[in-house]
């Protein structure tokens, strides 16, 4: 299985930034190809015409689309629908980020209404799960990732699996320097993929689990030696290209 290298750009860079940062990484990619590596970039919706035009031609890298409303159209004001998305040729997206839970409250059930629909719409989605320090330190992690999952996947089968990729994210560990340590990511990795295969079946088993959480350099290459740990979600070291690079090789 290849390993997925995804970008999460956030609210970050320009147009021109964000279209030099991906020139440059193609360039670099293209000089040093990773048969074993899928990259996965997502920026603003602003910049997605220019980033995706810079990695017009490379199959390994997918451009994606960071949110969107589940509703076809509507009175939705500063919301982008899947069409939308679809027009511009994205058909991978995120959900379920912990910035979009716990600052803008999303809910369990508004993020699960949002991954069916856009796996129903032929979208690959990247399902973002984790907990808080206060939840971790309540010995209350399980309970967590078995709500968010089973709230999220009971609908799923099929084709809808083959699109789905889960990103572990510990909330305390976003942005703030921490990584969990390698016993904390096992524990956590193998309690999802537990979890995944009890709700969907053996197909569960297949499913990428993604490691997120003040992932860098220096400690990417322990992170993909980890069991049940299938690829990386990458947020702040993502924004520099050589130390993206880094982290994709490693």
């Amino acid at each position: 299985m290849q390993k997925i290298i995804a970008a999460n750009w956030k609210m970050y860079k320009t147009r021109p930034e964000a279209r030099e940062t991906a020139a440059d990484l193609y360039r670099l990619l293209i000089a040093e190809p990773l048969s074993d590596r899928r990259v996965i970039v997502f920026p603003s919706f602003t910049n997605i015409p220019d980033v995706q035009e810079a990695f017009a031609g490379e199959s390994t890298v997918t451009v994606g689309a960071q949110n969107f409303y589940p509703a076809a159209e509507g009175p939705f004001t500063g919301e982008i629908s899947l069409d939308m998305l679809l027009d511009l040729g994205i058909s991978q997206v995120l959900t379920g980020h912990s910035e979009r839970r716990h600052l803008l409250g999303e809910t369990d059930d508004f993020v699960a209404s949002k991954t069916a629909l856009a796996l129903a719409g032929g979208f690959s989605v990247m399902l973002c799960i984790g907990e808080t320090l206060a939840e971790r330190e309540a010995g209350n992690l399980a309970e967590v990732l078995s709500s968010q999952l089973r709230t999220a996947l009971p609908e799923l089968q099929g084709d809808a699996l083959s699109r789905l990729t889960v990103a572990y994210e510990p909330i305390w560990a976003i942005g703030t320097g921490k990584v969990a340590g390698p016993a904390e990511v096992l524990a956590a990795h193998a309690e999802v993929r537990s979890l995944v295969a009890r709700i969907v079946g053996d197909a569960g088993r297949g499913i990428p689990i993604l490691y997120g959480g003040s992932v860098k350099p220096g400690n990417a290459s322990m992170l993909l030696g980890l069991d049940n740990v299938d690829g990386l979600l990458v947020g702040g070291a993502s924004l520099d290209v050589q130390s993206f690079l880094q982290i994709i090789k490693a």
